[in-house]
Formats: C-alpha cells, sequence, structure tokens
C-alpha cells in the first residue's frame, strides 16, 4: 500500500478538483467520520489526522552519546559590559536607534581589532553571531577567530558553517602545527593545509619546509604557487636550494613565485645574478653626470628560468619589460657599491642611452623598477628618496599641482614607518587636496593620527566652500567615518552647524560627526 502521508501530499499538490481525496489504508475511526463533501477542508483534516498518528508511532530517540569535554579554559579578561553591548549592535544582536549612521557594519573590524589588541574575551553567548559575521565576511576572520578564542575552536567542528576557523591562522594557539603531527597535511582540506604549513613555518621554519618537500612533486601546480606563498613566513637563506629548484618548475607562476622570494633575500644567488645583469644594464658615465642604459638585448633561457618572462604580459617593448625585470629584481644596494652614491644622489642625475647621453627615454622605466624594488625589498631609504620631500605650500600661495612620481606613491608610501605615512599624505592634502589623495591615505594606518585627521577635515571643509558636491569626494568620505581620529568630532559638527541646512554637505557633515561619536563611545568603553 503506498505511504499514506504521500497519497495526501500528492492530491494537494494537484489539487482536489483534480483527484479525489485518497482511501487510506487502516483508517481509524476518527478518519472515517470525516465529512467528505467538502474535499478541501476533508483534505486538511486528513491531513492534520495522519500526523498525529504519525507522531503517535514515532519511535523515542535513541540515548544521547557521552557528552564532549567542556572547552579549554580562556583565562582573559571579558568584554567590560558596555563594551559587550556594543558588540551585540554591530553584530545585528541588537535593535539599535542609530539609523542615521553610515555603514555601522564597517565598524565593525576597527572594534574587533582593537578588542583583540586589548586581549579581551567576547561573552560565550556572543561567540556565535562572532563565527556568523565572519563566514560572512572574510576580512572579519583573522580578528574575529582570535577574539573568540579556544571557545571559538571548540565550536568550530560542531557546525559545518564555521569549519573555516580551522583554516584561519590568527589566533591558533602555541603547539597548534607540530613537526611531528603531520596527519593533517596529508589528509586535510586545500585551505586547511596551508593554514598548517603556514603555522610551522612560524614556529619551526626548517620543520615547515621538511614538510613541504615530502610531497612537493605530487601537488597541483594552483597548490604549490599557495605553498610557496606560506614560505614567506620565516623565509632565509635556508629556504634557497628548495626555491632555486622551484626555477625549474613546469609552471611559469611557480617559477615567477619562486623568483620574486629569492629577489627580497639579498643574499641568494638569483640576486647576485641579478645584480650582475643590473650593473651592465646601468652604469655611471666617466664624468658621474649621467647614468647610461643598455637593456638587455634578449631574454636568454638563464633570465627566463630566474623569472623573466619571455614576452611583456603588458604590452610594452620587449626591451623595456626585460630592462625592467632586471633592475626590480637587482638587490638595491649594488647601486651605492657600483656608484657610491645615495638613492637621493641617483635620482638626481640624468638618464641617458649608452650610444646617446640626451636621449633620457630611460629615465621612467628605471625610476619605476626602482621603486618596485623598493616596496619588494621594503627598503625605506629608496622609498623615501622616490617620494621626495613632503610637498610644501607654494609662495604665492596658488595651487600646486600635484607632483608626478614614477611607481605608486601609495605603494611607496606603505613602507614608511606609519608615523612617516601619516605625516607626508597630511603635507600632501594641505597642498593639493583630496582629489589625488584616495589612494595615499589607504595606505596610511587607521585610525589616522590627529594631524592627519585635521588636515582631512580642512580639506573636507574647502570641498564645501568651493561648491563640489560631496560624491567627488565619496571614496575618501567612506574612508574618513573608519579613519578619522574621533578627537575631530567636534570640528566636524561645526562644519555641520556652519553648512547651509538641507544641504548634501550639511547633511554629510552631520551623519560623519554621529559615526564619529559612536567610534569615540565606542573605544572608550574598550579603554582605547
Amino acid at each position: 500500500m503506498p505511504d499514506p502521508w504521500e497519497s495526501l501530499r500528492t492530491t494537494a499538490l494537484l489539487g482536489t478538483d483534480r483527484r479525489a481525496l485518497p482511501e487510506l489504508h487502516g483508517e481509524s475511526p476518527a478518519h472515517q467520520a470525516v465529512d467528505r463533501t467538502d474535499s478541501a477542508t476533508a483534505l486538511l483534516e486528513l491531513a492534520a489526522l495522519e500526523t498525529v498518528r504519525r507522531r503517535a508511532g514515532a519511535l523515542p530517540t535513541p540515548v544521547a552519546g557521552p557528552l564532549p569535554d567542556p572547552a579549554p579554559e580562556d583565562d582573559r579578561p571579558e568584554l567590560p559590559a558596555p563594551a559587550a553591548r556594543r558588540l551585540s549592535v554591530l553584530l545585528g544582536t541588537r535593535g539599535t536607534g542609530t539609523a542615521a549612521l553610515a555603514g555601522l557594519a564597517e565598524l565593525l573590524p576597527q572594534w574587533l581589532a582593537t578588542a583583540r589588541a586589548r586581549g579581551f574575551r567576547p561573552p560565550a553567548v556572543l561567540v556565535p553571531a562572532l563565527l556568523d559575521a565572519a563566514r560572512a565576511r572574510s576580512e572579519l576572520r583573522p580578528d574575529a577567530v582570535a577574539l573568540a578564542g579556544p571557545l571559538g575552536r571548540w565550536l568550530a567542528p560542531r557546525n559545518p558553517d564555521w569549519r573555516f576557523v580551522l583554516r584561519t591562522t590568527a589566533g591558533a594557539p602555541a603547539g597548534t602545527a607540530g613537526p611531528g603531527d603531520d596527519r593533517l597535511w596529508h589528509e586535510g582540506l586545500f585551505a586547511e593545509r596551508v593554514t598548517h604549513l603556514t603555522l610551522l613555518r612560524r614556529s619551526e621554519p626548517a620543520a615547515g619546509l621538511a614538510l613541504l618537500r615530502s610531497t612537493w612533486p605530487g601537488e597541483r601546480a594552483e597548490d604549490r604557487l599557495l605553498f610557496l606563498d606560506a614560505l614567506q613566513d620565516g623565509l632565509s637563506l635556508a629556504d634557497e636550494p628548495f626555491l632555486e629548484a622551484a626555477l625549474g618548475d613546469r609552471s611559469k607562476n611557480v617559477r615567477a613565485t619562486a623568483a620574486e622570494l629569492l629577489s627580497t633575500l639579498p643574499g641568494s644567488t638569483l640576486a647576485g645574478r641579478m645584480a650582475e645583469r643590473a650593473r651592465a644594464a646601468v652604469r655611471l658615465s666617466e664624468r658621474g653626470t649621467h647614468l647610461l642604459v643598455t637593456p638587455p638585448a634578449e631574454c636568454d633561457p638563464a633570465m627566463q628560468r630566474d623569472g623573466i618572462p619571455l614576452r611583456s604580459p603588458t604590452g610594452r617593448g620587449e626591451r623595456a619589460w626585460w630592462f625592467g625585470e632586471v633592475i626590480a629584481a637587482a638587490p638595491l644596494a649594488v647601486w651605492h657599491e657600483t656608484t657610491g652614491l645615495t638613492p637621493g644622489e641617483l635620482l638626481t642625475l640624468r638618464v641617458g642611452d649608452s650610444i646617446d647621453e640626451t636621449n633620457s627615454s630611460w629615465a621612467d622605466d628605471l625610476r619605476e623598477a626602482w621603486a618596485r624594488a623598493a616596496v619588494r625589498q621594503q627598503d625605506a631609504g629608496w622609498a623615501r628618496a622616490l617620494l621626495g620631500p613632503a610637498p610644501v605650500p607654494a609662495p604665492d600661495h596658488r595651487r600646486a599641482r600635484p607632483p608626478r612620481t614614477t611607481g605608486a606613491p601609495a605603494k611607496l608610501l606603505s613602507v614608511l614607518p606609519p608615523a612617516e605615512r601619516a605625516a607626508w599624505t597630511a603635507a600632501f592634502i594641505e597642498v593639493h587636496g583630496l582629489g589625488e589623495a584616495f589612494q595615499l591615505l589607504g595606505a596610511c594606518a587607521t585610525p589616522w593620527t590627529p594631524p592627519l585627521s585635521t588636515a582631512v577635515v580642512a580639506a573636507l571643509a574647502r570641498a564645501a566652500a568651493s561648491g563640489a558636491y560631496p560624491w567627488s569626494h565619496s571614496g575618501v568620505l567612506g574612508m574618513t567615518e573608519r579613519a578619522l581620529a574621533p578627537g575631530t568630532a567636534a570640528a566636524v559638527e561645526e562644519l555641520a552647524a556652519g553648512t547651509a541646512p538641507a544641504t548634501a554637505w550639511a547633511e554629510t557633515f552631520t551623519r560623519l560627526a554621529a559615526t564619529l561619536r559612536f567610534r569615540e563611545a565606542m573605544l572608550a568603553e574598550l579603554g582605547a
């Protein structure tokens, strides 16, 4: 006999006008007493009776197994009560009266980073919501997992949605990845294997390298690429033989990554080979007034093995491409060793062709390659020289044009100490305004320093007074809500009060001031 419940469900799907009510097997007196003159009502009554019958016949739940061991103790202090309530608001578990605030959810990363730095732990009741938020927003995961602590890692295996916790290196307890524990390396998911290797490299770099060597030949090309990235933790000359061998890998992306890692090791053999090529490509003229450029005439097999592609992926001329790749990969120390000049002195020299000193077509290529090398090698001296001094106002108070800086200024800024980055960017904004400052501000540590915040607020005031629309600075305005020093809230409130009401700028300043006050209270609750 067909399942009575399935018969009722089929009738409901087809409709009682197309299919007669089913005759149920073993009908009870209650089933038989149903008035079937109204077929639709009768169907619902039969379904209700069948539901009761099915539940009454259900078998009891099997005896539960033993309870798991409790989560490890977390000896960090619990969040102060106001901060816990604020976290609840940011996670969306409580209603708020802060609808006027723009991008409230965008303040969560700053809250998490601050709470983590202060060494707090969240109330246990908020940990599931915290992990759910981190699952939806991957940029939250390092701080969220570290903040959730032992309880978060205890909960993770019990919910498939939280497995990312086991693949996140932030906050992992010491000894999570020991050299003798390689089961996860051989049996885990790819992301879990990357996490295991990263943790092992942080504690025992040699053991991590040995583990990677043990399975390297059988790994997929795309996996080998990310495993190489994990070697950045604890990278040293001890890794050079392995990376030299990877220069012969069958995957061009793996070869390129191995070459880039080797180029960050000034004492590596590859760095020495690139230094030799760089000396051949650029030399100081006899009079010491020019740098003379002789770009490579070909990309020989040795250059290709060292990570220089034969064809330019950017469409640039081949010789210019090879030249830039050589200079960017050469140790920056080679230029002082060769010429005796400092980075600042080298940058003042004219650049010419080795055949024609007046041909300066290679100047931009050389400076751009030096900029790439400074970022790759994290050389603050070269980055400082390439950026130049912080801008100063023109004597006649006319608006100066933004300086033309070869290379990406924001990337060069990222090499400098945070305070110096902020000071340089503040000076740039005071002279040139916000139009060219978006990427520079993105390179500055948040929250911005008071001087940088003051410079940004002043620039916004000038933009409002000039008649510009707020949306012409929408990118910077989005950053200000998260990055301005909360101490500038009073200045922004003054701008809001002094702006014509019911205008776009008045609304913008009012919203920004409310967000700054919210952040001010948020950080005060965390003792920051």
